[in-house]
């Protein structure tokens, strides 16, 4: 693990933790000395490999098993990481559902599922984690919002409404928990490097990034890791682009 530890003594809830940029943020923030809950619905072997890995460094990992968009399993997961760690400093809200499907055939089911991990499992979160941050004296949330949010996005409306309510709710909190020194973020990946599912749309081309490559989930995690340090305290209420140039306001 890194020598700079300016996360010691810090516990991080991530979620969505076990692959990817998750996977990523959960290593970063162990880095710089935070024990980390790795938060998954379904990858149990894919979390445990992330904290072995986090501990294999050196770092302090253990894996949360918990389908967010229940209230009463996000409760419990909650109150089993206090119980264990004694609090919880940072909430990384990462975990989402990445489909791609024509609005005129999208069920209501599928709308619903996944805006009940980007929005509910957002909402069920940070009310489970707000008592212990508040208890500390401060703390710190960032949530992983994506260019669709401002953009919009064929086959993507569900996605796209779900990570625009997810920063319009980053803004509001930002607002409301400044008074209790919580800084609120949101962090919106580009094209990015990373494992994609069989049924997704090819990749767009790099040819619009003045960068000339996609993000790499370490560079977002990067940023994660500053907004949730003593020298983020802050940033707050902000929308940071890791994007390599793409959207620029």
């Amino acid at each position: 693990m890194a020598a700079n530890k300016e996360l010691a003594g810090k516990v991080a809830l991530v979620t969505g933790a076990a692959r990817n940029i998750g996977r990523a943020i959960a290593i970063a923030l162990a880095e710089a000395g935070a024990t980390v809950a790795v938060n998954a619905r379904a990858a149990t072997a894919d979390a445990e490999a992330v904290a072995e890995e986090i501990r294999a460094a050196g770092g302090k990992a253990e894996v949360f098993m918990a389908d967010i968009a229940d209230g009463a399993a996000v409760n419990a997961m909650t109150a089993d990481i206090i119980k264990r760690h004694g609090k919880i400093d940072i909430l990384i809200l990462n975990a989402s559902i990445r489909k791609e499907t024509a609005f005129i055939d999208m069920s209501f089911e599928e709308w619903r599922s996944l805006l009940s991990i980007t929005l509910d499992g957002s909402f069920h979160c940070t009310k489970a984690c707000l008592p212990s941050m508040i208890k500390a004296g401060g703390g710190s949330i960032v949530t992983l919002g994506g260019m669709t949010a401002l953009s919009g996005s064929k086959k993507r409306v569900h996605g796209s409404v779900g990570k625009h309510g997810l920063w319009g709710m980053t803004r509001a909190l930002a607002k409301e928990l400044g008074e209790y020194k919580i800084n609120v973020n949101c962090v919106a990946p580009g094209q990015m490097d990373t494992a994609r599912a069989a049924d997704r749309s090819e990749r767009a081309p790099v040819s619009n990034v003045p960068m000339g490559r996609r993000s790499t989930p370490e560079e977002v995690a990067g940023i994660v890791r500053y907004l949730c340090t003593p020298a983020g305290t802050m940033i707050s209420g902000q929308l940071i682009y890791v994007d390599g140039g793409q959207q620029m306001f």
